[in-house]
């Protein structure tokens, strides 16, 4: 399948090795609204650098990955299915449920397929960590955290402030890895009950190449909440960028016969423990070796040729995204959200096949 990459910025070049491990698709285009960055990805992976609406015209052009900055998501991924094309979109979905659910519905009136980043979450870590609970390993799934804390991005990043603008901060920049990971485990998610705030009104860029830019920040920077699975099961999560240090782990699960620590789901690897009731940490066999960035849209194309469900689905994106956005409205409304959508835990990656056979 022929498709073509629209948003050339730093993440797009994961994209571009990741499109060289499988013979399932061809980058043939791609677009930027600066045309130099196009350019340059052009040159360096042998596609062509095109005008968005160029692209968007080409007949052999099938799906189209939407790179764009989140803000965009929504708006670039209407035009891709207005041009009669299947889109995947960086994370988030959208910024707000309103445009996402308006990108779900257009594709579906269409006849046309959405997919979302994070696809971390058919890495080996993730997979591994799904196998162990179906398995029984812990029993019942009880409660479990989950934390993602840092202190933002304007020490290190050559562009932050879009980090701190609306469709940035911890949830909806970092959340989309470790929501979904955590639906793939647990399913679809009932309620939501959360208090958010920020900890500054500006910050003050200190990397190299914007040392000194005063960014205004726009949304909430530290959430804290609790989210009811609609198993029963109980995850207190934190997503924060005002915390210089911490020791939390990244996501653990605890259930009726035992407890197991779940790797960073930012990544596509890394070790999976359990300790059953009255024993100790024991780690699990990683189910496959690691996968790649892009390997959400290979399995998309793989669907879309063989008529299957895709597994980094517009739903999940979806429901992720009400999940995520239920956190600000909880703590505006002092209520508990329930979340309206639903969706299927994806089917599990097919152990033995290796990361680019995804079937």
């Amino acid at each position: 399948m022929k498709i073509g990459i629209i948003g050339c910025g730093t993440i797009s070049g994961a994209y571009f090795q990741g499109a060289r491990r499988t013979d399932l698709l061809e980058i043939k285009a791609c677009a930027d609204i600066r045309m130099e960055a196009a350019q340059a990805q052009a040159e360096r992976y042998n596609c062509q650098a095109r005008p968005v609406d160029e692209l968007l015209t080409d007949p052999e052009i099938e799906l189209v990955v939407n790179l764009t900055i989140p803000r965009a998501h929504v708006e670039v991924g209407l035009q891709v299915l207005e041009a009669g094309k299947h889109v995947y979109s960086e994370k988030p979905l959208g910024v707000d449920t309103e445009s996402g659910k308006q990108l779900i519905d257009t594709a579906a009136e269409k006849g046309l397929r959405v997919g979302s980043a994070p696809d971390t979450f058919l890495g080996a870590g993730i997979q591994t960590s799904r196998q162990a609970l179906d398995a029984g390993k812990i029993g019942r799934p009880i409660a479990g955290t989950a934390f993602m804390c840092g202190h933002g991005h304007e020490s290190w990043h050559p562009n932050p402030a879009f980090y701190y603008d609306i469709g940035g901060g911890p949830m909806l920049d970092m959340g989309p890895y470790y929501v979904t990971a955590l639906v793939n485990i647990l399913g679809p998610v009932k309620r939501v009950a959360a208090i958010t705030t920020k900890a500054f009104e500006e910050r003050l860029a200190t990397s190299e190449a914007v040392r000194g830019l005063k960014i205004p920040v726009k949304i909430t920077t530290h959430l804290a909440g609790t989210i009811e699975f609609q198993n029963g099961a109980i995850i207190t999560m934190i997503m924060s960028f005002d915390m210089w240090r911490h020791s939390l782990p990244c996501i653990e699960i605890y259930g009726e016969t035992g407890s197991m620590t779940v790797p960073d789901p930012n990544g596509f690897g890394g070790p999976v423990n359990v300790c059953p009731a009255g024993g100790n940490w024991e780690a699990e066999e990683i189910l496959f070796p690691n996968n790649a960035r892009m390997i959400g849209v290979i399995d998309m194309v793989s669907a879309i040729q063989s008529g299957r469900a895709h597994r980094a689905n517009g739903a999940l994106a979806y429901h992720v995204l009400e999940v995520m956005c239920a956190f600000d409205k909880s703590s505006e409304t002092g209520e508990h959200v329930i979340i309206k959508s639903t969706t299927e835990r994806p089917d599990p990656v097919p152990v033995g096949l290796n990361e680019w056979e995804i079937d």
